[in-house]
């Protein structure tokens, strides 16, 4: 007879069973879905009352993390109803900007703070109502105010967990247009310099221009180097 012992309150269960209850027992653990007892007695090596070991396995597993639960006549391995609140499970979902939204970055990295008519005016074509709310919820882009004119309509700036995301210092760490054009990633002769880095972004690269810091890509990409061989 079986008997479970209690000692300080903890159960302590049976550690030994029978060699056709070990079967049984890996066979469901095993199973990709639940099995019903005709589909267990194919499996096991000899005949037993299979339905008999179920109940036993049952009411073992009755108190323990896992139990084994009978659901419409099928039987199969459940994590305890008292811990579901602990096996929530987070899943990480990777998704691609869309163009709008990678063109809406841009924009407010190097003209922020950016209001949405302006975004839209650099833009030439109005975006989503969604587009602003993604880079908000990736928490690359936040609200900096509001611009002192007739409305006073919300502008945008980048957050610091842009700058950690895409691996900066400061802004400025960002290529200007010459050194985009330099790179041949952009066609420069078509861009206007004057609406190209204004703002936050343009403060801290004449800063940079004051300090002499880059005074070309070339430079700029051998001093990224060098830094990289120093660590």
């Amino acid at each position: 007879m079986i008997k479970n012992k209690k000692k300080n309150n903890i159960i302590d269960f049976p550690s030994k069973l029978s060699q056709i209850e070990k079967e049984i027992e890996a066979i469901i653990f095993a199973a990709a879905e639940p099995l019903d007892i005709e589909t267990i007695q194919n499996k096991i090596s000899k005949r037993a009352d299979v339905e008999k070991i179920l109940m036993k396995l049952q009411n073992e597993y009755s108190e323990r993390g896992i139990n084994l639960v009978n659901i419409s006549k099928k039987w199969s391995f459940r994590t305890s109803s008292k811990l579901s609140t602990l096996m929530s499970q987070e899943k990480t979902v990777e998704k691609k900007l869309s163009r709008a939204a990678i063109e809406t970055l841009a924009i407010i990295v190097y003209h922020q703070p950016v209001t949405r008519a302006e975004i839209e005016e650099i833009r030439g074509v109005a975006f989503g109502t969604n587009t602003i709310e993604i880079l908000m919820e990736l928490d690359w882009v936040k609200p900096g105010g509001r611009k002192d004119v007739p409305g006073k309509p919300i502008q945008y700036v980048t957050t610091d967990n842009f700058l950690s995301h895409f691996n900066l210092q400061k802004l400025s760490d960002l290529p200007t247009v010459d050194e985009l054009g330099a790179a041949g990633l952009i066609d420069s002769s078509n861009i206007d310099n004057a609406i190209f880095g204004t703002g936050k972004f343009y403060k801290e690269k004449q800063e940079d221009k004051k300090e002499d810091i880059y005074s070309n890509i070339d430079e700029m990409l051998s001093s990224t180097l060098h830094k990289e061989e120093e660590k």
